[in-house]
């Protein structure tokens, strides 16, 4: 197995540390390298394919990292065919809230997604992705 060199903060060391004894792993190498199989594989969904979604994105930062506000926008207008509708709330007393409603295609999403997760400061970001279909015959059933 090819051995890789990743640099992180010493806290996020330490969480994947405790996170592999609490859970059983054998060490770090088999946490990391599940979650490298989990993100490269979050949307190879063939559910997902071929069909028009709605997904909602969340992104936390701190007020104070101007970048990542400024690189949110640059993103909302470069994908303006995708960003349905956009929200800025401030949360707590030292971080935003970025939360992008988004309508499209997988591979759109995806990539608006991973743009986002690339975003230097960016302190989470959480999304969920929905079948446009399957949300109308929810709603209309």
């Amino acid at each position: 197995m090819t051995v890789v060199s990743v640099s992180m903060p010493e806290e996020l060391l330490e969480r994947i540390d405790s996170f592999a004894g609490e859970h059983g792993y054998t060490g770090r190498s088999e946490v990391v390298r599940e979650a490298a199989r989990n993100l490269l594989g979050e949307f190879e969904d063939k559910r997902l394919e071929d069909r028009e979604l709605m997904a909602v994105v969340t992104v936390i930062f701190d007020f104070e990292t101007t970048a990542v506000e400024e690189k949110m926008m640059k993103l909302r207008h470069e994908y303006e065919g995708l960003v349905a509708s956009n929200f800025h709330n401030h949360v707590g007393n030292h971080y935003c809230m970025e939360l992008f409603v988004l309508e499209g295609e997988l591979e759109d999403i995806s990539n608006f997604v991973g743009r986002i997760r690339a975003t230097k400061d960016t302190l989470s970001v959480d999304y969920s992705v929905m079948p446009v279909d399957d949300f109308t015959a929810i709603t209309t059933a």
